[in-house]
């Protein structure tokens, strides 16, 4: 996890904790503004993983998440 990530995790966790209307909108408007010019550059192993999932979804390589949850359920269970 990059530094960003950290620091972006840390800022989410303590939105959370925030219940005051008027703060939380002057937040937003800050974020709102920020947000529009920033633009996410993905790395090429990011594009191939999209791309991989993509095709998994187009060729019906999928698995429901209550399904996968009871494989993990299994999976930990015989550890």
């Amino acid at each position: 996890m990059t530094a960003v990530d950290t620091l972006r995790n840390q800022i989410i966790g303590k939105l959370l904790t925030i219940s005051d209307k008027s703060y939380l909108s002057a937040i937003n408007t800050i974020v709102k503004e920020q947000s529009v010019t920033d633009i996410v550059e993905l790395s090429e192993e990011q594009k191939i993983m999209l791309q991989m999932s993509e095709d998994d979804i187009e060729n019906g390589r999928i698995i429901l998440e209550s399904e996968l949850n009871k494989k993990d359920l299994k999976w930990l269970q015989e550890m």
